[in-house]
């Protein structure tokens, strides 16, 4: 299902809600759609199991702010399962962004969700972050997104330049 398609099954739009009140509290600066969910987005479907939300927090204390997230989304009905908070069962992660991922946060295309205002990834950080990470599942990510995905190949190697990475062979 593709990300700009509602769900009953995904609750994509609480989370969204969701990280636009932690941004509304002040608790973060600023917040974007990762990982495979974002993918999602330009991409045929595939399947994952939890949506990445990659913040930029307002006080650059990480412990506080990760207590001060769960703290609040916890008042709010979600539940802790080890790394993951959940919302109607559905696990999301919240990451802390930096270098590579605070500056896709920043980048961020801006989008609408079920009348929830977003911010996704864009393609071009999707491939540079998993070129970042190099595990198979994101080699295979990566070839999918230069397959799939209306990528500005002139932006993705500004962004491979600038953090020296490089593509993997495939």
């Amino acid at each position: 299902m593709p990300i700009n398609e509602p769900s009953a099954n995904l609750p994509l739009a609480d989370v969204l809600r969701a990280a636009n009140g932690l941004a509304a509290a002040k608790l973060i600066e600023d917040w974007a759609l990762g990982g495979a969910l974002a993918a999602i987005y330009y991409v045929e479907p595939f399947t994952t199991y939890d949506a990445d939300i990659f913040f930029i927090l307002t006080d650059k204390e990480l412990t506080a702010g990760i207590l001060a997230i769960y703290a609040h989304l916890q008042a709010q009905g979600w539940q802790v399962e080890r790394e993951h908070l959940l919302v109607r069962g559905f696990p999301v992660q919240f990451l802390a962004a930096h270098g590579l991922t605070e500056e896709a946060v920043r980048e961020a295309e801006r989008i609408d969700y079920e009348g929830v205002p977003a911010k996704v990834f864009r393609a071009e950080h999707i491939v540079a972050i998993a070129a970042s990470v190099g595990r198979a599942k994101d080699k295979a990510r990566i070839e999918q997104m230069l397959q799939q995905a209306d990528l500005d190949k002139t932006r993705l190697e500004n962004i491979l330049q600038r953090h020296n990475l490089k593509l993997p062979t495939i």
